[in-house]
């Protein structure tokens, strides 16, 4: 077998673990050890996620409690990856956002093991904090995860309801309270500024550019969640301007939140929200996302750049599938991932390219 993917060893006490699976949505650390190398570190743990902690493999959050050195930050999200049959969506997905320019969480996979009894192979992410902007020399600036459907940049709910506030489906993970004004009136303003002001205005606002990047990642991988939930936003703390980061990226390649096939057109080229609907609006932002797009339909999302990418993401898991208890008998549904995966490149970059002519 190849020893080309770590493992890690957590070992939680039985009332702790317990208390975790007593209820798995309280937000409270447990204490632990996680062990990786023989090293053992103290560490906080708790389980993740929205919909995927009631999955038989849940998702883990791992809190250091001060700066790792190991782990380059203080926390790190082990994901289960429960729904993608493949393993390799969420990665796949982030390392395309950043092969096209755009910012992205680091990851690996690992493989977990939870008191001695193995749990399989998780995706080891990167938290999008202070640590996170650090590493890529970015400016302390406010984060705010998008933690459900209301962070749609609209005035109202997908449900066409009042929100109750401008702040709601967004949690600040990094900055004061006072940054939640700045983050309510950008929202604010998407919604307000006149149609002739917005693309002068906007731009006051918000990096469009990194945010037509962000969009073409979305478009291309179609993450339908992506929109209005799936992202955190960063406020630039030298120029004040919001910018996005891909989040939860398991739901794409042609599958579903649930694992189910997605049809290729899905997700039109316009994708949706009202932030992306106005900055479309606007000629010079649409001409902007056309020609960034058209090459990217050119050069990255392609065949001939990603199969590559994927058989050696496959090969790196496939030695390891018997050892996950949750997957190894869908072995073969995840040898038939790859093909899959490419069918619907090639499918999605032929719907986007014919739909250029709509961004015109």
């Amino acid at each position: 077998m190849q020893h080309n993917i770590p493992t890690i060893s957590i070992f939680i006490e039985p009332k702790h673990f317990e208390e975790l699976e007593d209820n798995v949505w309280n937000e409270e650390s447990h204490p632990a050890r996680l062990v990786v190398d023989n090293i053992p570190y103290d560490i906080g743990i708790t389980y993740r996620g929205d919909h995927i902690r009631n999955f038989p493999k849940k998702s883990y959050r791992i809190d250091f409690g001060t700066y790792n050195e190991e782990f380059i930050g203080c926390e790190i999200h082990l994901n289960a990856e429960y729904r993608d049959p493949s393993l390799i969506r969420n990665k796949l997905s982030f390392d395309f956002f950043r092969n096209i320019g755009s910012v992205s969480p680091d990851c690996k996979h690992v493989v977990i093991e939870l008191n001695g009894k193995p749990m399989g192979i998780y995706l080891q992410l990167e938290s999008v904090d202070e640590w996170f902007l650090q590493k890529r020399q970015l400016s302390y600036g406010p984060i705010f995860y998008a933690t459900n459907y209301h962070a749609n940049f609209s005035l109202l709910t997908p449900k066409r309801k009042p929100k109750s506030s401008l702040l709601s489906g967004y949690d600040r993970k990094l900055g004061e309270a006072e940054d939640d004004l700045d983050l309510e009136m950008f929202i604010y303003k998407i919604n307000t500024i006149s149609r002739n002001d917005f693309g002068e205005e906007i731009a006051k606002n918000m990096d469009v550019k990194k945010y037509l990047l962000w969009l073409c990642g979305v478009v291309c991988t179609q993450n339908f969640d992506g929109f209005i939930h799936n992202y955190a936003l960063y406020q630039n703390g030298e120029n004040g301007l919001f910018e996005m980061i891909p989040w939860d990226y398991d739901a794409t390649w042609g599958r579903d939140w649930d694992g189910e096939m997605m049809e290729y057109d899905y997700v039109p080229i316009e994708g949706y929200n009202t932030l992306t609907a106005r900055l479309l609006d606007v000629k010079v932002f649409r001409d902007q996302y056309r020609l960034i797009l058209e090459e990217i339909l050119e050069t990255s999302f392609t065949i001939e750049a990603l199969e590559p990418i994927i058989t050696n993401l496959h090969r790196q898991i496939r030695p390891y599938i018997t050892l996950d208890p949750y997957k190894k008998k869908s072995i073969d549904m995840f040898d038939n991932e790859p093909e899959l995966i490419l069918r619907f490149i090639s499918n999605r970059n032929r719907y986007l390219r014919e739909h250029l002519k709509d961004l015109t």
